[in-house]
């Protein structure tokens, strides 16, 4: 008997290699080729067909450009996330920890998706359909997919949810937990991809959710569900089935204890959006931030609230990210950030102590070797050291902060840990801060100036290029002061203290 013939396939990007290697030679990341069977020889239908329409060679000036079509799934926060809905045919890519919500919220969504369908008028009682809406959220919703009157011959609608981690007994009973009694989403209980492409086929769904795209397998392969070459030629088979039929498939996808997606890089090349679920489980809040997405912004981030009927949208995120003190209290500041489109109030707090011959410095949403660089500047250019003391910088709320108009927050913050006196009451700042101790401006300040306004804050301390035009009555209430240095920054604020 002939050995079985074996290759060494890397987990980053999919590559494969006839020996072990320390290092890939696709991609050059270390110890990632996994030894596994190779695979025997595929039919050659579609086996390399794109996975876009294909079209005749055309000058770019010569394609007219439109809007993409959206389908609203019902929750203003996912349909945020997803740049205003799910579009026809796109290919959408959600991953999180287990347990976070993933099944929950897109359960929710089918269902919500079901009942408009059903709702619309000349469909009431037929099962499938989805209705679309023109390319912003905030547009009205368009006639139902193929008109208002019964289901065509081919006419693409229904919801279809394929799960290959669960039997439709646990699904339903997931439903009732929900309170989605008489739902008529569609369920599948398969996990073989040729099963799964011929219902999709049958029954034309306009959008259809495969969880978990790692348990499905196709037999033209011979390795295991959830390897790389099966995770890979799977979402290649389903991506293709979206292009060529319009229906909007969401493929869920495991991560890993880093808390990337499982499987290859080309996965997430693949899609057309990829979605991350952020959030610990042991809170009641969920974040889904968007990475990637063709047909929308990215670093959008959508807020969800884990109820006993599911997830639920937070309309005002910035309730959960501020502080509950009845007075305000030291190391305390507040900030506005840029989440996407959506400004936000994050409550920034610091706890300086005295520390030992080795001080400590620990930032939770921010980053860490931002926060030495801030203390260096802190020390330098206005005088507040800490070289003996224990720094510690936290964002309320389990938000993760990136950008550098936090950094004025953060030193205020701590100068007022340290100084052991508070911050007025309605008190926020931002701006990024230089090396140099110059107070360099946020983007898009005036959209961050309102948003405080608009909340009741009444004092800010901001960088000058920020500062709002006068007599501006989106600011009245809100009392507005612009610096050019750090130390102008603390001696203002010791002012108001």
């Amino acid at each position: 008997m002939a050995k079985e013939k074996t290759l060494y396939t890397c987990n980053e990007c999919g590559g494969t290699s006839p020996k072990w290697l320390g290092k890939c030679p696709h991609c050059n990341a270390w110890n990632t080729l996994i030894e596994s069977v190779a695979e025997s020889a595929a039919p050659t239908k579609n086996r390399f067909a794109s996975l876009a329409k294909t079209a005749a060679v055309t000058a770019l000036a010569d394609i007219e450009a439109s809007d993409v079509e959206r389908t609203p799934t019902g929750h203003d926060e996912l349909d945020r996330v997803l740049g205003g809905g799910i579009v026809e045919g796109g290919v959408v890519l959600i991953g999180g920890d287990p347990g976070i919500g993933k099944s929950t919220l897109l359960l929710q969504a089918l269902d919500s998706l079901q009942r408009a369908w059903e709702a619309a008028p000349g469909r009431a009682g037929q099962r499938g359909g989805t209705f679309l809406s023109d390319a912003g959220p905030s547009q009205g919703a368009k006639a139902p997919l193929g008109g208002s009157g019964p289901r065509a011959a081919g006419e693409r609608g229904g919801t279809l949810y394929v799960t290959g981690e669960e039997s439709g007994a646990q699904v339903a009973l997931r439903a009732r937990r929900l309170g989605l009694e008489g739902s008529r989403v569609n369920v599948l209980a398969e996990i073989q991809l040729e099963k799964i492409l011929a219902t999709l086929d049958a029954h034309r769904p306009s959008v259809a959710v495969i969880d978990s795209i790692h348990t499905v397998y196709s037999e033209q392969l011979t390795s295991a569900p959830g390897s790389v070459a099966q995770v890979r030629e799977c979402a290649a088979h389903l991506t293709r089935a979206a292009k060529a039929s319009g229906t909007a498939i969401v493929l869920v996808g495991h991560v890993t204890k880093e808390g990337a997606l499982a499987g290859p890089r080309v996965l997430e090349h693949m899609v057309d959006t990829v979605l991350y679920f952020e959030g610990d489980t042991h809170s009641s809040f969920r974040l889904i931030r968007a990475i990637k997405n063709r047909f929308g912004a990215v670093n959008e981030i959508g807020v969800f609230a884990m109820t006993e009927k599911g997830l639920k949208g937070v309309s005002n995120p910035s309730a959960i990210f501020l502080s509950q003190h009845s007075e305000p209290v030291p190391g305390s500041c507040v900030m506005v950030t840029l989440e996407g489109t959506r400004p936000m109030l994050v409550e920034i707090q610091a706890l300086v102590d005295t520390g030992g011959p080795s001080p400590r410095r620990l930032s939770v949403g921010l980053d860490r070797d931002r926060l030495a660089m801030l203390l260096a500047v802190l020390h330098r250019h206005a005088g507040v050291a800490c070289m003996d003391q224990d720094v510690f910088v936290n964002a309320v709320g389990g938000v993760r902060i990136s950008e550098p108009a936090a950094d004025l927050a953060v030193m205020l913050a701590i100068t007022s840990s340290l100084r052991g006196k508070p911050l007025p009451k309605g008190f926020l700042a931002f701006g990024e801060v230089g090396l140099a101790g110059e107070v360099r401006p946020a983007p898009r300040g005036q959209e961050r100036l309102k948003e405080a306004a608009k909340l009741g804050f009444s004092v800010a301390v901001v960088p000058k290029a920020n500062l709002p035009k006068k007599n501006d009555k989106a600011f009245e209430g809100l009392t507005v002061h612009g610096v050019e240095r750090i130390e102008e920054a603390m001696e203002l604020a010791r002012s108001l203290t």
